[in-house]
């Protein structure tokens, strides 16, 4: 039986070129979190490498390569559930990835990979250009996982401005939503909070919604704002700038109640 209530962590990075050195945060801050008593612990998008995009293709790995292998065995080690932000993950196309997210069970294994659907092709006003879909390749199934801490639905950053998406999420029975992300600064400061507040509202679930932070080198610079939202959203927890975790609770009570004060999944008539 699925526990009633347990602690969720959400990671917040600022990660680089330098692949060690975001492996070694990433599993120091995961570590944090499985100290504070986390049993779902969520790193952000790209959490393995941020740099330039020649050696995000050149450091792909499979799913079984050696980055998602240390996130097992420490998900073994401690005995929690691991929502591995996302990596390149190295496929079938001499030029592109996907960016992959991963769901490790607290035995390590993977119970569930999700690729990136919605890219980021922007060229906003600070005069930087983001195209994501020239190196990557998009994903086309959305994905929940059933596990013994309840259904959780994976996505990834820029999926977060596609409603649609979180509500086949929530058709397949989504109770927490996983939102991995590196938002930009400039579109972050307006619009992070909102967005994954509105998903948790809509939803009527909890979202784990880690993130970058600060500046990764180059003009690319993040938002932060590493979060935990429940289904009425409010924020309950929030990572203050810089490098970090934050921790809070996932209360299944809490969950029902909110559906049934507010039955709106089941009014739907479209």
């Amino acid at each position: 039986m699925a526990p009633t209530t347990f602690l969720v962590g959400a990671v917040q990075m600022t990660s680089t070129a330098d692949r060690d050195r975001n492996l070694e945060v990433a599993l120091r801050l995961v570590g944090e979190a499985a100290d504070r008593g986390a049993r779902l612990v969520g790193l952000p998008e790209n959490f393995a490498y941020m740099g330039p995009e020649a050696g995000r293709y050149a450091g792909a790995e499979p799913i079984d390569g050696p980055t998602i292998g240390a996130l097992r065995e420490l998900a073994r080690r401690r005995g929690i559930f691991v929502v591995a932000g996302s990596i390149a993950e190295r496929i079938d196309d001499p030029r592109r990835t996907a960016n992959t997210s991963v769901l490790i069970a607290d035995d390590g294994a993977v119970v569930a990979t999700y690729r990136k659907i919605h890219l980021f092709d922007v060229e906003i006003p600070d005069g930087t250009r983001y195209a994501e879909s020239e190196v990557v390749a998009p994903g086309d199934a959305a994905v929940v996982a059933p596990t013994a801490l309840g259904r959780i639905g994976l996505t990834i950053c820029y999926d977060l401005r596609f409603p649609e998406l979180y509500r086949k999420l929530s058709d397949l029975g989504a109770q927490i939503l996983t939102i991995p992300a590196a938002f930009t600064l400039f579109t972050g400061k307006d619009h992070w909070e909102v967005l994954v507040r509105a998903r948790a509202i809509e939803n009527l679930a909890y979202v784990l919604a880690p993130a970058q932070v600060g500046r990764h080198g180059g003009s690319r610079q993040t938002f932060g704002n590493a979060m935990v939202v429940d289904p009425w959203g409010v924020v309950l927890a929030r990572c203050p700038d810089g490098e970090g975790v934050c921790v809070a609770p996932f209360d299944r009570a809490r969950l029902e109640r909110v559906r049934q004060e507010l039955p709106a999944l089941k009014h739907r008539r479209t």
